[in-house]
């Protein structure tokens, strides 16, 4: 049953890690725009396209990737508080009602904006560059197809903690650095607390 979200896991972690350098070539292309604009009085005319496309194909494609994460802003001041089994059946009903019908819609127009967009090999207007954009229009449908087997990797692990009240294991990747901070912070005072003990005998 781990099998295929730990699969899926893995498959949008490769997506996410590998889009997550546009963010370098956003940065180097940004800087290298500002510093011919203002120490060389030489703007370029493809520096805008550039930014939007990489700024766009990094939040797309890294959608999954975060979902996957548990990653995307919730409002947990109250599920937190509630039993594992219950916030499973909350996840589960909101995946089935929300998420799936979204992606299948971002799927089903998404491709149509790329299809048609292929067919004029259409280009931005929105500065004199007029570079290609019917390659960016393609993540739309790929990014909704990404999104829609992380949710499924998420249904599945929401009916294991129903059936079994606890969640599965996940895959290990990243965790945000409070996470790692107050886990460390634990730790030592754990050991504080065991040496404190120790020494008291």
């Amino acid at each position: 049953m781990d099998r295929i979200p730990n699969y899926i896991d893995s498959l949008t972690t490769w997506v996410g890690k590998a889009f997550a350098w546009c963010i370098v070539i956003l940065t180097f292309s940004t800087l290298y725009e500002v510093v011919v604009r203002y120490a060389f009085n030489d703007p370029t005319t493809w520096a805008f396209d550039m930014s939007v496309q990489m700024y766009g194909a990094l939040f797309m494609m890294t959608g999954a990737y975060a979902l996957g994460q548990g990653a995307h802003v919730r409002g947990d001041v109250v599920y937190r508080l509630l039993p594992l089994r219950v916030q499973a059946s909350i996840d589960l009903t909101l995946y089935i009602l929300f998420l799936i019908p979204g992606m299948l819609a971002l799927i089903f127009y998404g491709y149509g904006f790329a299809e048609d967009s292929w067919f004029y090999r259409e280009v931005s207007w929105n500065s004199p560059a007029r570079i290609q954009i019917y390659f960016f229009k393609t993540l739309i449908p790929i990014a909704g197809f990404l999104v829609l087997l992380q949710g499924i990797a998420e249904i599945i692990r929401c009916i294991h903690c129903i059936k079994h009240g606890a969640w599965p294991v996940r895959l290990h990747d990243v965790e945000e650095t409070d996470a790692i901070l107050m886990r460390e912070q634990m730790e030592l005072r754990e050991q504080e607390e065991f040496h404190k003990a120790r020494a008291e005998k």
